[in-house]
This record gives C-alpha cells, sequence and structure tokens, in this order.
C-alpha cells in the first residue's frame, strides 16, 4: 500500500506539475512537513513554478484524538519546516483530519487562514477569535479522491464532465453579478495516474478556453483578496497575506 504513495512522489507529482506548468495555472500544496522534508527534490520544483505551499500539518494522521501539546508541537515543526525549505512560513494549513481545537492552535500559531471546512463556495470569516481569521473552503467532490470510492469518477471524462458542470454552474452565477470559488482537489498518487491526469488536462483547456472569466488563483491570492476587499469592519487595519514567490496585479 506504501508504494501507492511512492507512485505520487516518484512519477504522479511530476506529471502534474508539468501539466501544470505547460498551461501556466499555478497551484497550492497541501504540503506534510514530514513529507517535505523527506522530498527536498519536489519542494525545490514547487517553488521553482511559484506555487504556493501550504501547510498539511506534520503527518497526515488523524488528530481528533491527539494531546493538545502535540498537535501544538506538530504545527511549530511543520512551520520550520516551511521557514527552512520554502524561505517562509505558510500563510494557510490544512489539517485534514482536525479535532475542536485545531483551529484555536492555528490562530495561535500565526497562520491567516485555513482550509478545514467544506461549507460554501467563498471564503468566509470566524470572528470567536481576537482577531478575525479567514476560512477559505475545500472541496471533496472536485476532486479526484473519487476515483477511489463507489460510484465516483471511472475514467477521466467522468472527472472532466463533473469539473466542467461545477465551473459552468458558478460561472453562470459569477454572470449574473454573484462570483464564486471554485476547488479542484488533485492527489499525485492519483491525478498523476496517466489515464486520470487526461481528465485534468481537459478541463484546464476548457477552462482557459473562457478566457477572462477565469481567474486561476493560489489560496493565499485568494486569501490576500479577501482580507484587502473584505475584511470585516470595526477590527482595525487588516493584515496583509504574504505572496511567496510570485506576485499578481489582480488583487
Amino acid at each position: 500500500m506504501e508504494s501507492l504513495y511512492d507512485y505520487g512522489s516518484r512519477s504522479g507529482f511530476w506529471r502534474l506539475r508539468r501539466m501544470l506548468d505547460e498551461e501556466g495555472v499555478p497551484a497550492t500544496v497541501f504540503g506534510c512537513g514530514m513529507a517535505m522534508r523527506r522530498n527536498p527534490e519536489a519542494v525545490a520544483a514547487m517553488v521553482k513554478s511559484g506555487w504556493e505551499v501550504s501547510s498539511h500539518g506534520y503527518r497526515w494522521i488523524d488528530y481528533q484524538n491527539v494531546e493538545e501539546e502535540t498537535e501544538r508541537e506538530h504545527i511549530a515543526e511543520t512551520v520550520r519546516i516551511h521557514e527552512e525549505m520554502v524561505g517562509a512560513a505558510p500563510a494557510g494549513f490544512y489539517q485534514g483530519k482536525p479535532n475542536v481545537g485545531t483551529r484555536r492552535l492555528v490562530v495561535e500559531a500565526g497562520f491567516l487562514y485555513d482550509n478545514d471546512a467544506y461549507d460554501d463556495d467563498l471564503p468566509h470569516w470566524d470572528l470567536s477569535f481576537d482577531r478575525p481569521h479567514l476560512i477559505v473552503p475545500y472541496t471533496l467532490d472536485n476532486n479526484d479522491m473519487r476515483f477511489c470510492i463507489a460510484n465516483g469518477y471511472s475514467i477521466a471524462e467522468d472527472f472532466f464532465k463533473y469539473l466542467k458542470d461545477a465551473l459552468d454552474v458558478l460561472l453562470a452565477e459569477g454572470r449574473a453579478g454573484s462570483p464564486k470559488m471554485m476547488s479542484v482537489g488533485l492527489h499525485c498518487r492519483i491525478a498523476g495516474r496517466p489515464g486520470k491526469a487526461k481528465g485534468l488536462q481537459m478541463f484546464l483547456e476548457y477552462a482557459k478556453s473562457l478566457g477572462s472569466d477565469v481567474w486561476f488563483a493560489r489560496r493565499d491570492e485568494i486569501a490576500a483578496h479577501w482580507y484587502k476587499r473584505h475584511y470585516p469592519p470595526g477590527y482595525g487595519a487588516q493584515p496583509e497575506v504574504p505572496i511567496v514567490g510570485r506576485m499578481t496585479a489582480s488583487l
């Protein structure tokens, strides 16, 4: 089973990176600290491609019953790894399997946004802390993990068609005056397989054909836009989200 993950680091990552680079599409990587340390070549390639390397915690484990101090130490360690390997602390965080106290630890650690939610098509604010904390929701349906479940995607065309349908609906809403965000979740060991990567390639070509109606953005760029344009009133000056390695005039 471990060799399935090895495929992602040995082959799938490089295929997806090459495809995204050729299309000129940026990405946000959810990077586990331990995995980053073990694969410095991939991390260097992410930085070279101008991708955001967001934190995926230190290890891909279920934190539901992990003691608070252990989780706090894991978060601190992965920040150290990011600073060492990327050159800056990550602005965003996605634990994936958090517990009821994870978000508080994330805010305490200085992260400006997290992705541990699946509850909206737009970012939104958590105002239960001493400063506004941004939630940038992730997705489990526009996600290649559905190749691995019953009644999920079977072939590349399934993946492409679902993503296309989602984009068409959101784009129609945007043109009607209510712009939306669409996340696409990829895993190197899944979408990195050639027969599945074809579906992503078809979707990228379709989305790019829509021109300026579609903004391909890293998640830190989305967060920066939200801090700049939609910061809650009454909380003073909004902090700036650092955009490491890639600047955009679209913000």
